[in-house]
């Protein structure tokens, strides 16, 4: 089985480089259709699965169904272009992780540890725009600019990492 870990934030939208408060960021922005289209290409090419790794994780509920309007716009425009979460990463955030949107700090943790319970994964990457710290997942990562989101080259890339 293959997996995309999937970010939100600086893949599927973009991230203003200033005049944006920090804590209003993600209610901010919006999902970006051009990128949406560019995953469905990934998923369709590679028969991979998404699980979701994103700070948006804590607006699904344990059976993936959105808590708040952000998270059904997300769904809403996934399922557009066919395309379902299948799964998200555990949360080992702390409070001050998720009031300073500091969720870096423990993806490399989450998503080892939902590896770690799921041997079926063959090959797996990571769309995410920010430095995990974990050099044991630096070569399975696609990190696109945050001001920029998802590009057709980071697609490309990511179909042939995981068509091996």
């Amino acid at each position: 089985m293959k997996v995309v870990f999937l970010d939100v934030d600086g893949v599927l939208n973009t991230i203003p480089q200033s005049g944006i408060n920090q804590h209003a960021m993600s209610s901010a922005l919006r999902i970006d259709e051009d990128k949406v289209k560019l995953l469905s290409g990934i998923i369709r090419e590679t028969k991979a699965r998404i699980v979701l790794h994103s700070g948006w994780r804590l607006w699904l509920d344990e059976a993936l169904r959105p808590t708040r309007p952000e998270a059904e716009a997300l769904v809403r425009i996934l399922r557009t272009y066919h395309l379902d979460l299948w799964d998200k990463t555990p949360d080992f955030s702390t409070a001050d992780i998720r009031e300073n949107k500091r969720f870096s700090q423990v993806k490399a943790r989450e998503i080892h540890a939902w590896l770690a319970i799921h041997p079926e994964v063959t090959r797996y990457l990571l769309l995410e725009d920010r430095d995990l710290n974990d050099p044991g997942l630096a070569g399975f990562q696609i990190k696109p600019d945050s001001a920029v989101g998802l590009t057709r080259r980071e697609a490309e890339t990511a179909i042939r990492i995981l068509n091996g």
